[in-house]
């Protein structure tokens, strides 16, 4: 089956689970898959029902979309991504989100869990994406261009949307949230970064990495969707403090620092005019 026809049979799928359409999406990065517990009048479908959809391995990651009522939206909500590290290719990584575009979303919000590379952060900080680097070797574009979906050559000057940003940030302050901005790396992972590779990281301009994100903004900015990132710094990079990084800590710490976010991506919601 062609692509667009996969992605068509998806979307009717769903649509006919669910019986009506999401003004917003939301992607749910490592331990971070507790907003989904917020959603009113849920709907759950799991990825490896639908066509086209491939299962997600990654830890920490249910791999369903939930549909339901979220700020005052209806939303879709992807709880847990896909990843190159767990062997998808771009095409299959970025599915989800043009399968939310098909189905209507004008918003995509995503979160991940990240290390943190500015010196000045701390474990906990919530950061807002201001720009990405990719640095994952290959591009979600890459290929024959799917004219329906967006065109050849998207402009990706203002990736995260500036209105968007304005939004997270006035709900932060209204939450008393400290709220970081900053770059994201995108890498292809799974190993973490070496000390010397965060110190060309910094220097380049990056405040935080991680292993996702990068292809499902591209995707999303293709296809003319407004998008609004949140970084969760679960760890401090490689080399900037003396310990061994681990998988384990980042859930924890998206456990446990969690809900700040739910709440901030839920009060953003609110104030979207969709």
């Amino acid at each position: 089956m062609a692509k667009m026809e996969t992605l068509q049979a998806a979307a009717e799928e769903l649509r006919r689970r669910f019986g009506q359409s999401p003004q917003a999406g939301v992607v749910l990065g490592s331990g971070l898959g507790g907003l989904a517990d917020r959603v009113q009048e849920a709907q759950a479908v799991g990825y490896e029902e639908l066509p086209g959809m491939k299962p997600s391995t990654a830890p920490g990651h249910r791999g369903r979309f939930v549909l339901g009522k979220l700020g005052g939206k209806t939303v879709l909500l992807m709880q847990g991504r896909l990843h190159l590290y767990e062997g998808h290719t771009m095409e299959e990584i970025v599915f989800p989100v043009r399968l939310m575009g098909l189905l209507g979303i004008r918003a995509l919000v995503v979160t991940n869990a990240a290390g943190g590379v500015n010196l000045s952060y701390r474990v906990g900080d919530l950061m807002l994406m201001e720009d990405h680097i990719n640095l994952m070797g290959t591009n979600p574009l890459i290929g024959p261009n799917l004219d329906c979906l967006g065109e050849r050559f998207p402009d990706m000057s203002r990736a995260y949307s500036p209105a968007l940003r304005a939004l997270a940030k006035a709900q932060a302050d209204r939450m008393g949230l400290e709220l970081r901005e900053g770059g994201y790396a995108g890498l292809t992972g799974p190993s973490y970064e070496t000390p010397a590779e965060i110190r060309m990281l910094r220097i380049l301009g990056a405040d935080a990495v991680g292993m996702s994100t990068v292809p499902e903004v591209i995707a999303a900015r293709h296809m003319g969707i407004e998008v609004l990132g949140i970084s969760l710094i679960t760890n401090m990079a490689a080399g900037v403090l003396d310990q061994t990084l681990s998988g384990e800590e980042v859930i924890a710490v998206g456990r446990e620092r969690g809900s700040a976010l739910q709440a901030l991506v839920e009060g953003v919601l609110e104030e979207m005019e969709l």
